[in-house]
């Protein structure tokens, strides 16, 4: 990737995750991973480890499907 691209998704995730400020870890966690990135990747924007990441994800779309359900 070049600079410029690099440059370009850094200021994409602040502005993301920006624009979260004051949800969860979960759903800022969700997020990213819609966005295509990787555990690695959030683990290190979230400052947190990939199996935390893992395991947000995981519960986030668990409540997800709970939610689907009782509809």
């Amino acid at each position: 990737m070049d600079n410029s691209s690099e440059r370009t998704e850094r200021l994409l995730v602040l502005l993301l995750l920006q624009s979260m400020k004051g949800s969860s870890q979960k759903d800022k966690a969700y997020q990213l991973n819609l966005a295509g990135f990787s555990n690695i990747e959030i683990a290190e924007l979230l400052q947190v480890s990939p199996a935390n990441v893992a395991t947000l994800i995981y519960q986030s779309k668990q409540s997800g499907k709970t939610r689907r359900r009782k509809s």
